[in-house]
């Protein structure tokens, strides 16, 4: 008898989880090998050490066809600091161990070693990759994945364009990772403050270079040249666009020309016009515009933070036009859009409304839950540190990940206790400034059945600090959900769940939590693993803000001994 190791089984585990789309294809693996350092950057015109992938920040784009197999090795070559990288928007179906979340699937790799992560893109749209170890994200570890559909599967785009760009939306800070880590974890706290430059593509400009260290900032670097998207009169162009900003929520225009909405996160979305857009850290869209304007001058492409005050100028590259006779990187007559007021909460959460399945592309959700979780989002002091909690739970990730932990029985590597599922929502008071004194920190995660129906509710509150209450992006690893409903104030799970969205709601791997609002989701908990649920701030994350679910981790197949080496796993 033959018996398969972990390489036989998991190429099993990759062939039965192509969609039957796909199947009628001829898939393709896309291979890539990466080494990632520390390089000397200018992305702001400001002399930084960024993490690069093959010496360049944002790393390249990943392009693929829905059903492709990617095979992604990474030679960690940082010296002395560890690494992960999660690909986001990928459901990871059948490789859990390839999500690339440090303490949830898999050890850290080394400095000096090797890890190959291999993935089937089992549904076309826009996604991205980053960094998932510590705040390593905000150092530039970061890129976009583009896959298309599968020829005449039944996901074909349901709208037709000239051709595309890809928009990678970014904020940079002239503060290294170390120091804003050990900022978050001191007492008192140091915050990060707001970003020094907004980048689009990896470029930026910082406004004041005349205050930068001697010979630092070099305004004509070519690495902060401004970047150039060109078009063809008359012509339909597709703009995908991902932010993967670690603080800033952002408002993104194209100066003069209107965006038609058509995708979110990888779904189709019910076509509806806006003259700028919000995206909040972790989303990405796909937009429509016609190159219709006058073609002899140049426009704006404009980045703006919302919903915080801004402490930092617009990001801009430019839209040029083929034949206009000037130069495609002339400065714009006009100055770069502002975008709408950055308090403008009734704004962003009308946009977040608008966004609903495409009518050809609905997919129902379930009629109702097996399971409701409430989660209420409070920022706390717990032995002097400031942290942030859901249910006055501070999440800590463990030391042995989870999913290894799970499948060989490691009990004791984290709290066996379940979190809580619920809070006083009757009488808790959202818009004051709680003490909440029993606040703790624990790494326990929530056990769901496999195959059930999930609804978590997100509540927003107000922080420590009086009348101040944050956006906060969520993203779910593993999964898409159905985004059933929005609301500001206090949620009442006896009236406000006849009001979801159980008709056409988007699909989405992350969704935001407005200020002194809630936000509804459900998904199906029908994917082995062990999977990540957090706030998509890096600094959030890093304070806390994180739950983890598990589902049908008896399902998963053999675990590969290179996610293994750390905390209880080693010598394993």
């Amino acid at each position: 008898m033959v018996t398969m190791g972990w390489p036989q089984r998991l190429l099993c585990c990759l062939f039965l989880s192509l969609s039957l789309s796909a199947l009628t294809a001829r898939a393709a693996t896309r291979r890539y090998n990466w080494d990632i350092s520390y390089q000397f950057k200018h992305p702001d015109c400001v002399r930084k050490l960024a993490v690069t992938i093959n010496g360049e920040t944002p790393g390249p784009i990943i392009r693929a066809t829905q059903g492709d197999t990617v095979v992604v090795t990474v030679k960690n070559s940082l010296l002395t600091e560890n690494v992960a990288i999660h690909w986001h928007g990928i459901r990871q179906i059948g490789t859990p161990w390839a999500d690339g979340t440090e303490g949830v699937t898999q050890c850290p790799i080394l400095p000096g070693d090797t890890f190959t992560y291999t993935f089937v893109v089992d549904r076309p749209g826009t996604y991205m990759y980053h960094a998932h170890y510590g705040m390593q994200r905000s150092a530039g570890l970061n890129g976009m994945i583009v896959v298309a559909s599968a020829k005449g599967g039944r996901d074909a785009e349901p709208f037709e364009y000239d051709g595309e760009h890809a928009v990678l939306l970014n904020d940079w800070w002239h503060k290294s990772t170390y120091e804003q880590a050990a900022g978050l974890a001191s007492v008192p706290l140091v915050w990060v403050g707001e970003p020094q430059a907004l980048l689009i593509n990896g470029r930026g400009r910082f406004v004041n270079c005349s205050t930068a260290a001697a010979g630092s900032c070099n305004a004509t670097h070519p690495e902060c040249a401004t970047p150039v998207f060109a078009v063809v009169p008359g012509r339909t162009y597709r703009f995908r666009i991902a932010s993967v900003t670690s603080l800033s929520a952002l408002n993104f225009e194209i100066e003069g020309h209107p965006m038609t909405v058509v995708e979110a996160d990888g779904h189709y979305v019910k076509p509806f016009v806006v003259k700028n857009l919000n995206i909040y850290s972790g989303e990405t869209y796909s937009v429509l515009i016609k190159a219709d304007q006058n073609p002899k001058r140049n426009y704006w492409l404009a980045s703006n933070v919302v919903s915080r005050k801004p402490g930092t100028p617009t990001g801009t590259a430019i839209l040029s036009y083929y034949g206009s006779g000037r130069s495609p990187r002339s400065p714009p007559p006009t100055t770069p859009p502002a975008g709408p007021a950055w308090n403008d909460t009734t704004y962003r959460f009308k946009q977040s409304v608008a966004t609903v399945a495409h009518p050809a592309h609905v997919e129902p959700p379930p009629p109702r839950a097996d399971r409701t979780i409430l989660l209420l989002n409070t920022q706390n002091k717990i032995d002097g540190h400031i942290k942030w909690a859901l249910n006055n739970i501070s999440f800590s990730l463990p030391h042995t990940p989870y999913l290894v932990a799970m499948k060989r029985g490691l009990l004791g590597a984290f709290d066996q206790r379940p979190p809580p599922e619920t809070y006083d929502h009757r009488s808790y008071d959202i818009y004051a400034v709680q003490k909440n004194p029993n606040a703790t920190t624990s790494d326990a995660l929530y056990r769901l059945r496999f195959g059930s129906v999930v609804d978590v509710v997100l509540q927003n509150a107000n922080s420590l600090g009086a009348n101040n209450s944050e956006t906060h992006p969520w993203h779910l690893h593993g999964h898409d959900f159905w985004v059933l409903g929005y609301g500001i104030g206090r949620f009442d799970p006896a009236v406000h769940p006849a009001t979801y969205n159980l008709k056409d709601p988007i699909l989405k791997n992350t969704v935001a939590v407005h200020p002194y609002g809630w936000t509804a989701l459900r998904f199906k908990a029908d994917n082995p693993g062990v999977w990540a649920f957090h706030c998509h701030i890096e600094a959030h994350f890093f304070m806390g803000m994180g739950i983890v679910f598990e589902e049908g981790i008896e399902r998963v197949g053999l675990l590969p001994p290179e996610i293994m080496g750390c905390g209880a796993t080693k010598g394993h």
